[in-house]
């Protein structure tokens, strides 16, 4: 009953949690897309930067990264909406652990396909468009799936910014009604059916690609 009174509630969360993980998947996946191909770039400056950032990131909570973007940003004349902040925090924490994925899954190609590429004339992003990258994607679907399933975990920490997605749903569900098991399961619920739909999709891909 209670559930149902605050239906409307977990809707709109619902739809928040899904937009927020989107559009953060996509940006941290171009980031990460970038960063794998800038680990492996014999540039030191490149390779340096880019290290330094997936560092930084993997070596400091998600909580103050976007206590930073939030409350950090404003003494510069910066203000950044609870969404924007949840997009930038997410695309930047997803976008160091993405760019190792990538990195490894290229690195996992067997160096006889680029050498075989180079000598027939391709030059480096013809390879990496044509060759290296459809291999290393099959490789890294796995992790990557279980790194977009962290993400869209992690959009509970948006709460304390007051952005409602589905954990601050469950919030004002507990504050209003005092019905904590109610609020947190369908929470939990509704987390596991993006979570699952994700990894269903990622099987479908997988399958594909190998039988391409």
């Amino acid at each position: 009953m209670i559930v149902k009174q605050y239906l409307p509630v977990f809707r709109q969360a619902f739809f928040n949690t899904l937009g927020v993980s989107a559009v953060s998947l996509i940006f941290a996946f171009i980031v990460g897309l970038i960063g794998g191909l800038c680990k492996i770039s014999k540039n030191k400056i490149i390779h340096s930067i880019v290290s330094i950032y997936v560092n930084a990131i993997r070596s400091t909570p998600l909580l103050a990264q976007l206590y930073l973007v939030f409350f950090g940003f404003p003494y510069l004349g910066i203000k950044f909406s609870p969404f924007v902040t949840g997009v930038i925090a997410l695309t930047l924490n997803s976008g160091a652990y993405i760019t190792e994925i990538v990195r490894s899954g290229i690195e996992a190609v067997p160096k006889g396909q680029t050498e075989a590429s180079l000598s027939l004339g391709m030059n480096y992003f013809t390879m990496m468009r044509r060759i290296i990258l459809p291999q290393a994607f099959v490789i890294i679907i796995p992790p990557l799936v279980g790194q977009s399933v962290v993400l869209i975990k992690d959009t509970c920490l948006l709460s304390i910014i007051a952005y409602t997605e589905l954990t601050r749903a469950a919030e004002i569900v507990v504050a209003n009604s005092f019905a904590p098991t109610e609020g947190y399961i369908t929470s939990a619920l509704l987390y596991l059916t993006l979570c699952f739909v994700l990894m269903q999709f990622s099987r479908y891909l997988e399958k594909r690609q190998k039988k391409a």
